[in-house]
C-alpha cells in the first residue's frame, strides 16, 4: 500500500500547516505537541509518512534547525521513527507485555523539558562541596533549623506573601504534618470535621489516633457553611479538614465568597481549619488561601510531593503563632524526630538557589499537556493539575469499571475509595503524572477510553 502523501490537500496539510500556535512556547516543542495531540485524536496513524523536513520548514515558515529539534523531541517521545530513504513515519505505540499503568497514585509529572538525573546529580554535588557530610549523616533539629525555615517561607511567599520563619515547621512529608496536627488540636475521641470525599490519608490518620471523623455536605463550590456550622454544634468539633483548591478527588476549587463564608463558620464556632493546600501553584488566578484571609484560624500544610516529587518528603506547615508552632513540634516529635537531612538539605537548597522554581514550571507544563491530552482523549474540558474527576456513564459502576480497566492493565481510583459514608458519586480519579513519557500514559487513556465507550454488558462475558 503506497503511503499517502502528507502534502495532499484530502489529508492533513491543513492541520499541519496550523502546527505551531503563537505564544505557546517554543516552536520546535509546539511541532512535537502537534504530532502527539495528531496522533492521540487519530489525524496521524501508526505507518503514516509526515513530511520531509525541509518541505515542512517551507510550510511553516520557520528554519530547518527548527523542525530538526522538533523532530528530535517527537522521536524522544515515541511518536516517530525514521526508515533512511523511506522518510519518518508515525510509530507503533510502544507495548510493554504485563506492565500495569497506574493512573491511581496522585505524583507530578516529570517535569518538561528538565533532565531530572543531571540535576540531581548537580545538585548533590554542589550540597556535598558546600556541606559537612558528616553533619549530614547527623541528627538535626526537628521542625527544621532557622535557615530551613526561612526556606520554607521563601518558597511558600508566592501563595501567601511574607510569611514569619518563626511561624514554620518542616515535615518529612504531608500526612506526617498532618497526624501532628490532628494531636494538638483535638483530643482523642473527638470529632474531626470533613468533605464526605477526601483525601484517604485523613482517614487513615484519624483512625490510628484514636479520634472520630464527621463529614459535612458539600455543592459545587465545597462545603456548605450552614451544614458546617450545624456539624460544629452537633459533635463540638474543634477542628476542620479542607482541600480548597482543586480538592483531591473531586478538583473542585472554592471560590473567595466562599472560603470566606467557610471563615465566619469557623469564628463563630471557635473551629480551627487544617487547610491542605498542595496543588494552589497549579491553578491560574486561583482564589487567596484561606490561611491569606485569616490567619489565625487556619494551620496551612503545603508539600513538595505534589508539586516537584515525592521523593525529597518534604512539607511545610504555617502556624498562625510561635505558641501553635511549639505544641505542633511537640507532637511531630513524638513520632518524627526530624526529616530526613540528605533530602531535605537538597530541597532546601534548591529553593534557595532557584532550582525549585524552575522544576515546577517544568511540572506544571508537563501537567498542563497532560490534561489536554486526557480532555482530548476522553471528551472533557481541559482543566488543571495533576488528576481528573470523571464522572462515569449510568451504564459503569466506578468499582466495576475500576476491576475492568485493571484487566485491561490500568489502574484508577474509585470515588468509592474516596468516600467516607455511603452514597459516593458513580465516578472515578484518574491521576497523570505516574508515567515517565506522555506515551504511556496516552495507551493507558486510549484503552480506559475503549471501556468507558463501551456498555458493560459487553464486557461481562470475560473469563480469567
Amino acid at each position: 500500500m503506497t503511503p499517502k502523501d502528507p502534502f495532499d490537500p484530502d489529508n492533513t496539510a491543513s492541520a499541519w500547516a496550523s502546527a505551531l500556535l503563537a505564544g505557546d512556547g517554543p516552536r520546535y516543542r509546539q511541532l512535537a505537541d502537534f504530532i502527539e495531540r495528531a496522533v492521540a485524536n487519530g489525524t496521524l496513524s501508526a505507518g503514516e509518512r509526515v513530511p520531509a523536513q525541509r518541505s515542512l520548514a517551507t510550510l511553516l515558515g520557520v528554519d530547518l534547525t527548527t523542525v530538526t529539534r522538533g523532530f528530535n523531541e517527537a522521536r524522544r517521545r515515541g511518536l516517530i521513527e525514521s526508515r533512511g530513504p523511506l522518510g519518518t513515519f508515525v510509530a507503533a505505540p510502544r507495548t510493554k507485555l504485563a506492565l500495569r499503568v497506574d493512573l491511581s497514585k496522585n505524583i507530578p509529572p516529570p517535569p518538561l523539558g528538565i533532565a531530572t538525573n543531571a540535576l540531581l546529580r548537580e545538585g548533590l554535588s554542589r550540597l556535598l562541596l558546600h556541606s559537612d557530610a558528616d553533619l549530614l549523616m547527623t541528627y538535626h533539629i526537628g521542625g527544621g533549623s532557622t535557615a530551613d525555615c526561612e526556606a520554607g517561607a521563601q518558597w511558600l511567599d508566592p501563595v501567601l506573601g511574607k510569611v514569619n520563619p518563626a511561624h514554620v515547621v518542616v515535615c518529612p512529608g504531608a500526612q506526617a504534618g498532618l497526624a501532628a496536627l490532628i494531636l494538638s488540636f483535638t483530643a482523642p475521641g473527638e470529632v474531626i470535621l470533613s468533605e464526605p470525599l477526601v483525601y484517604p490519608g485523613l482517614p487513615h490518620a484519624v483512625a490510628q489516633l484514636g479520634r472520630r471523623l464527621e463529614t459535612v455536605e458539600t455543592d459545587a463550590d465545597g462545603m456548605l457553611p450552614d451544614a458546617l456550622e450545624a456539624a460544629c454544634r452537633e459533635h463540638r468539633a474543634r477542628l476542620v479538614y479542607l482541600n480548597p483548591t482543586l480538592q483531591n478527588p473531586t478538583t473542585v476549587t472554592m471560590p473567595a465568597a466562599r472560603r470566606r463564608e467557610i471563615l465566619g463558620v469557623a469564628a463563630r464556632c471557635n473551629l480551627h481549619i487544617v487547610e491542605d493546600d498542595p496543588y494552589w501553584r497549579f491553578v491560574p488566578d486561583a482564589p487567596p488561601p484561606l490561611a491569606c484571609l485569616a490567619p489565625p484560624q487556619v494551620s496551612y500544610l503545603s508539600t513538595l510531593s505534589k508539586t516537584l516529587t515525592p521523593g525529597l518528603r518534604t512539607a511545610f506547615l504555617v502556624m498562625p503563632d510561635t505558641a501553635a508552632r511549639a505544641r505542633v513540634l511537640t507532637a511531630l516529635r513524638s513520632f518524627s524526630l526530624m526529616a530526613a537531612p540528605l533530602t531535605n538539605a537538597l530541597a532546601m537548597q534548591w529553593i534557595e538557589d532557584g532550582v525549585a522554581a524552575q522544576i515546577f514550571e517544568g511540572v506544571r507544563t508537563e501537567a498542563h499537556e497532560r490534561q489536554r491530552m486526557a480532555a482530548q482523549m476522553l471528551g472533557l474540558a481541559a482543566g488543571a493539575g495533576i488528576h481528573i474527576w470523571y464522572a462515569l456513564p449510568s451504564y459503569w459502576d466506578a468499582r466495576e469499571l475500576a476491576a475492568m480497566a485493571r484487566i485491561e492493565g490500568v489502574t484508577v481510583a474509585p470515588s468509592t475509595a474516596f468516600a467516607q459514608r455511603p452514597g459516593a458519586p458513580n465516578a472515578i480519579r484518574i491521576s497523570l503524572g505516574a508515567t515517565i513519557e506522555r506515551a504511556g500514559l496516552q495507551g493507558a487513556l486510549r484503552r480506559l477510553s475503549a471501556l468507558l465507550t463501551n456498555d458493560r454488558s459487553a464486557h461481562a462475558q470475560v473469563i480469567m
